[in-house]
């Protein structure tokens, strides 16, 4: 599909992050819609202002997105997609596909590290602003949406190079004997004695191996399991491997938060560095679970290999970008749009 507009962005809100189960269970908070439709305002804003001509965003149900810009009357067309309704990863997989075939030069993804894998299944190489809304997040990023929409904006107008604006995420990859290749941003755990579908906060005894592509000491989740032994940023060369032990074994104690206001005590045998592209093996039975969701079951005897690339989308740095813009000018005579974007703050909030 091919429209007379070039400099497009694409808007992903996932409705369910920061509202799952999760919360019953730990202590993070809930992201109401009303506040998403106005990071979506903002962000849409600010990408118009940087330079964008053509928003593209989802009919849904919640109207979302579609309510945080229907009092807009700013110079750009917006484009509404529809998706089927399913209530599952199915719709995200839908819109990713439906915009990278309108030629998106930037997503904006509103959700936590789950949406944001969805996305990555759907479009690998896809040019992004996560920006966070879920709970055990990681790979978004905590950032005023207007800025993030700036920075999307910079890249979709062709005034800041894609190359130049970020680099590409490290992702794990999974091979499983006889099955199709998975991925997840941040994290593969394999778990035993516990089953698919369970939406709770891991139990620590369920916790064997861990390989992450960050380990960050100063997150939520399983990042800061390794993070507070062995970290790795987004930014180092290598991602850490982390095996866990039964209470009664040898192995150093950890206490570590792996949701909101809730800690699990685990029992460490060993926290690591893996080269990027090393194949670590783990053998069934149990469950692998990807960035806290649990979905793919090792049956006993069945392998799967698990390694850190640097192949994931291509993340958008929003502080890199706006320093990029400020020291080469990119913002400077471009005031055309001024009169409607004045006008554009009226009604904004009425959803």
């Amino acid at each position: 599909m091919a429209t007379e507009f070039s400099k497009t962005v694409g808007i992903i809100a996932n409705p369910m992050s920061g509202r799952d189960g999760r919360r019953l269970a730990a202590r993070a908070s809930t992201v109401p819609h009303e506040s998403k439709r106005l990071q979506i305002t903002r962000a849409v804003v600010g990408a118009i202002a940087a330079g964008a001509d053509h928003i593209v965003v989802v009919n849904e149900p919640r109207r979302i997105s579609t309510g945080a810009v229907e009092n807009l009357t700013l110079d750009a067309h917006f484009t509404y997609l529809d998706v089927e309704i399913t209530h599952n990863a199915a719709e995200t997989v839908s819109a990713v596909e439906q915009m990278k075939a309108l030629d998106c030069k930037a997503l904006i993804v509103l959700g936590g590290d789950g949406t944001n894998r969805i996305v990555a299944k759907a479009w690998p190489d896809a040019p992004i602003v996560p920006i966070s809304t879920g709970t055990n997040n990681v790979f978004p990023l905590m950032v005023e949406a207007t800025l993030g929409g700036m920075a999307a904006g910079l890249v979709a107008s062709g005034r800041l190079p894609l190359e130049d604006a970020g680099r590409p995420a490290k992702v794990v990859r999974v091979d499983v004997d006889g099955e199709p290749e998975d991925i997840a941003l941040i994290d593969a755990v394999f778990l035993i004695n516990d089953i698919i579908g369970n939406a709770m906060p891991y139990e620590s005894d369920s916790i064997r191996h861990i390989i992450l592509a960050r380990a960050e000491p100063a997150s939520v989740g399983i990042s800061p399991v390794g993070g507070l032994l062995c970290p790795s940023s987004a930014e180092d060369e290598f991602g850490v491997e982390v095996q866990c032990c039964d209470h009664g074994e040898a192995g150093t104690h950890l206490l570590a938060p792996i949701s909101p206001g809730l800690f699990r005590s685990l029992h460490i045998r060993s926290a690591e560095r893996i080269e990027l592209g090393e194949p670590v093996e783990i053998t069934g039975p149990g469950i692998l679970a990807f960035d806290g969701d649990r979905e793919r079951v090792l049956e006993p005897g069945q392998k799967a290999y698990i390694r850190v690339e640097r192949n994931g989308p291509h993340v958008i740095d929003v502080h890199k970008s706006l320093q990029l813009a400020a020291q080469r000018g990119l913002l400077t005579g471009h005031m055309h749009w001024k009169d409607n974007y004045d006008g554009a703050l009226q009604g904004i909030g009425c959803c």
